[in-house]
């Protein structure tokens, strides 16, 4: 894993900009690269004056998003068919779709926002949302959000602290731990409020 991690600064740092947007896009449609080998290193190179800031968020962003709509249009266009064919065997069967489908519709934007700001799950949003057909405007625009915020903070952890390995592995499990903190709030404020609507809803509907 450090020689991978060394030969994706070694990329980024060779080709640049390119660089930084072919190692995103496979990060999101293949293989599930750790989006801080990346930007981290890129963050650093930035406080050296070795790449500019725009074009790195630029650069990533942009992978990012059509790394992830590669996944989101596999999984649209086959992600059915083989569930339909080999779900059985995945215990995925045809009325766990349906409860996908229903779930995306009415909150697929906040999955995919708070999905992408999560290590480990942001690499796998695309293929539910895909799945279930979401709004590919939308699906873009969450995830351009979201990615583009998590991105954000890992530039800057690399402009801060970048040259120094053992400060980023001592303060990147608190990092990851803010965000999800922060995205755990970010869920419970909005379960709260969509509850609210409901009963609001439901009162005029009585009324």
């Amino acid at each position: 894993m450090e020689t991978f991690a060394s030969w994706l600064v070694d990329t980024v740092h060779s080709l640049g900009y390119i660089g930084l947007f072919i190692t995103m896009f496979f990060g999101n449609a293949l293989v599930p690269i750790p989006v801080e080998a990346i930007m981290i290193p890129a963050g650093y190179l930035v406080e050296q004056g070795e790449m500019n800031l725009l074009l790195v968020m630029a650069s990533a962003i942009f992978g990012d998003i059509s790394g992830s709509l590669f996944s989101y249009y596999i999984a649209r266009h086959f992600g059915r068919r083989f569930l339909f064919a080999y779900g059985k065997y995945l215990f995925f069967s045809h009325d766990k779709i349906e409860m996908l489908d229903k779930f995306f519709a009415g909150h697929g934007e906040i999955s995919v926002l708070t999905g992408r700001l999560v290590p480990g799950l942001r690499h796998f949003m695309a293929f539910p949302a895909g799945l279930s057909h979401m709004n590919v405007k939308k699906f873009v625009i969450y995830t351009g959000v979201g990615g583009g915020l998590w991105m954000s903070i890992l530039v800057l952890v690399g402009y801060m602290i970048g040259g120094n390995k053992a400060l980023v592995r001592h303060y990147m499990p608190y990092v990851e731990g803010i965000i999800i903190g922060g995205v755990l709030v970010t869920i419970i404020m909005y379960i709260r409020h969509h509850r609210k609507k409901v009963a609001g809803g439901s009162d005029g509907v009585a009324s």
